[in-house]
């Protein structure tokens, strides 16, 4: 790992670092996520895709990389910064480094840079595309990324999709009646099914282009709208799958399905100045009054102002007041902007879960 590399920003400033990972290049959307610990999880998410993650957290790899705790089949990351890594990691279930991890995937990252000086530029700036590489100068990769595809004109959503449809038997499954619940996969985390799974339900996930026809002839009991990346104004076959989906089954939408959600019934969203990425947000539930830490990995939020009078915002953000959840006055529908299932992040809002699967009760027994 003596190698150099650095991270080139399109503004043209550069910072040099030791060579993590693939000696390799990569271009992004350059973000950073606040949480302490869980970087194996934010590797593997699919909600980075064609993003380069930074942890403000300075030392990463300190418990290595285990076989637990992945969130996807692969890392999804374009590219990895951190300030510190270790090559010595310390933990009973650890299998290798943050290194060897990114190397055998092919993924390149930079130590040894000042992620609090990048993490301020972002801030002031607003999120920007960059290149992390090992193989150009500084003046070559600029110019490589002038070429770059931009991040929001992307749908990489037909990236990080499954191909085709599958049921989710890794883990087994919990007690109670069984529900089955069809998962929309636009950039689905584990988690999600996991939790969906020990709470008695069958689970069966969708390619994010499967047709309303298609998805309701599965005859599910609820649809799970799942997180990913991007802009939603671009998912054009996944909002039109919702719009024939509301209304006959009980939905949940989370972070990305909960934004295609508000397109589907005319809403519209925007894009923030840097997103909204780790694991300390604080959320505030406007039926209850209660405030929940929450985990998030968003870059576009919904605009409260276009929604229609049938959407109710049910939860709001407490650190700028963006909207983070809303129901449907009546129709049986539910979203929220963060991630109940955390992963990394605290675990307040695995009850979200609860309240949806309550809601596909509900109306399993109003059809009966």
């Amino acid at each position: 790992m003596s190698d150099r590399a650095c991270l080139v920003l399109e503004d043209g400033s550069v910072w040099e670092g030791r060579a993590l990972g693939a000696r390799a290049s990569a271009a992004g959307e350059v973000v950073f996520n606040t949480s302490m610990t869980g970087y194996q999880q934010i590797l593997t998410d699919p909600s980075y895709g064609g993003q380069i993650v930074m942890p403000t957290y300075p030392l990463i790899g300190n418990y290595g990389i285990n076989a637990e705790d992945a969130e996807s089949r692969r890392i999804q990351v374009r590219a990895f910064i951190v300030r510190e890594h270790c090559a010595e990691p310390s933990h009973y279930q650890s299998r290798e480094t943050v290194h060897d991890y990114l190397a055998a995937q092919g993924i390149p990252g930079i130590a040894d840079v000042d992620t609090r000086a990048i993490t301020r530029k972002l801030r002031e700036r607003g999120v920007m595309m960059g290149m992390v590489t090992s193989e150009h100068s500084p003046g070559e990769a600029l110019e490589l990324l002038k070429q770059a595809p931009p991040y929001q004109g992307t749908d990489y959503v037909r990236e990080v999709s499954a191909k085709e449809p599958y049921e989710w038997t890794a883990t087994a499954r919990g007690p109670g009646a069984e529900r089955h619940i069809v998962v929309l996969d636009m950039g689905v985390k584990y988690n999600i099914l996991r939790i969906l799974r020990a709470k008695g339900c069958r689970v069966t996930v969708v390619p994010a282009w499967t047709p309303a026809g298609d998805l309701l002839g599965r005859k599910p009991d609820g649809v799970l709208l799942s997180p990913g990346p991007g802009d939603p104004a671009l998912l054009g076959y996944a909002i039109e799958t919702v719009r024939g989906v509301l209304g006959r089954v009980p939905v949940l939408g989370i972070c990305l399905g909960h934004q295609i959600t508000a397109h589907a019934l005319g809403g519209k969203t925007y894009k923030l100045k840097f997103g909204h990425r780790g694991g300390n947000h604080p959320v505030r539930d406007n039926a209850t009054g209660l405030v929940h830490i929450t985990a998030q990995n968003h870059g576009f939020t919904v605009d409260g102002d276009s929604l229609p009078r049938a959407l109710e915002v049910s939860h709001v953000s407490l650190n700028d007041g963006t909207v983070e959840g809303m129901t449907h006055r009546e129709i049986p529908l539910m979203t929220i902007q963060y991630h109940s299932e955390a992963s990394p992040g605290p675990l307040d809002n695995v009850a979200i879960f609860d309240r949806f699967l309550d809601m596909v009760c509900g109306a399993s027994k109003a059809r009966v």
